[in-house]
């Protein structure tokens, strides 16, 4: 990235330059600028300090003890200069730059590490911080600008944040091992009329999804627990505690084992929930970020390997 100095960070590098041993010619042609140009700068530096900070040792200028003292203030900050600059630089650059993603949890075992890694057989230098976001109702974290993207299964409310469908992703009914439906390739929800159900929290909108179901299968589902994550309704549903609906994608790893929950697929017409990518329409996001949601959106439609 090239970076325009102010005259102020000029003088106090060619200073540096200077107390370092080189000429003020040999600092003008390695900036390219005139002679007068540097011993110029270099003046007005002394006059803002009210002291001298260099004086004439025959052919060369040597520091004073006030220009000595300031060197050492003077490394120190324009190394920390450099740093910052090459940090910044770093960040703009679509290669090497950091992308701030959230995701939900039931995201993060297939999608989200899929569009990660065919991401970076493209851009190997990118860098990803990671965060996750709740499944339940609530603001968008790309809103407050400390993640650029976020990959979600809820539409946001607010006209501050986009988000773009990417794909559905098919409900299930989830059923302990041995259960009646456990051995069923599919089946309608309207099967699972009598049965206790473990259903997430009201705030959640798989939650308003499952009761709209259900609403269409013609039956209210009889609630007998409700829990806080889909981790967590999986595992009561394999205690036998009850049936669930959950989100699965062919291939997604799913908890395996003769004690585990099985996953028949529900053939109700509305029987999937959408997942997309949201960012701010406030915020333009940096070169990396930018390149990875182009890369996110070019994909949706194709099959996502877990």
């Amino acid at each position: 990235m090239h970076y325009r100095h102010d005259m102020e960070t000029d003088a106090l590098r060619w200073f540096q330059q200077v107390v370092d041993g080189m000429t003020v010619t040999e600092v003008a042609q390695i900036h390219r600028v005139s002679q007068p140009g540097v011993s110029r700068a270099l003046a007005r530096l002394e006059g803002e300090l009210g002291t001298p900070l260099l004086q004439k040792s025959g052919r060369v200028l040597r520091p004073t003890y006030a220009g000595t003292v300031f060197k050492r203030h003077v490394d120190a900050m324009i190394h920390r200069l450099d740093d910052g600059l090459a940090a910044v630089n770093e960040l703009v650059d679509p290669r090497t730059g950091t992308v701030a993603v959230a995701f939900q949890l039931s995201l993060g075992t297939w999608l989200v590490p899929a569009m990660i890694e065919r991401f970076r057989t493209e851009y190997p230098e990118v860098r990803f911080r990671l965060e996750q976001s709740h499944d339940a109702l609530g603001s968008s974290l790309v809103a407050g600008g400390r993640i650029d993207l976020e990959f979600t299964s809820r539409r946001p409310r607010n006209p501050a944040v986009r988000w773009e469908r990417l794909l559905a992703q098919p409900l299930h009914l989830a059923v302990p091992p041995g259960h009646r439906l456990a051995d069923e390739a599919e089946v309608a929800l309207a099967d699972a009329t009598d049965e206790d159900f473990v259903m997430l929290g009201r705030s959640w909108e798989l939650r308003t999804l499952s009761d709209d179901l259900c609403a269409e299968a013609g039956f209210q589902p009889r609630v007998a627990f409700e829990v806080d994550d889909l981790p967590v309704v999986h595992g009561f549903v394999a205690a036998g505690l009850g049936v669930a609906i959950v989100p699965a994608t062919e291939g997604e790893p799913q908890p395996v084992g003769p004690d585990a929950a099985r996953l028949v697929r529900l053939t109700d017409p509305n029987a999937s929930r959408d997942v997309g990518i949201a960012w701010s329409r406030e915020r333009r996001l940096l070169p990396s970020a930018e390149l990875f949601r182009k890369h996110v959106l070019a994909a949706r439609g194709a099959r996502v390997d877990p």
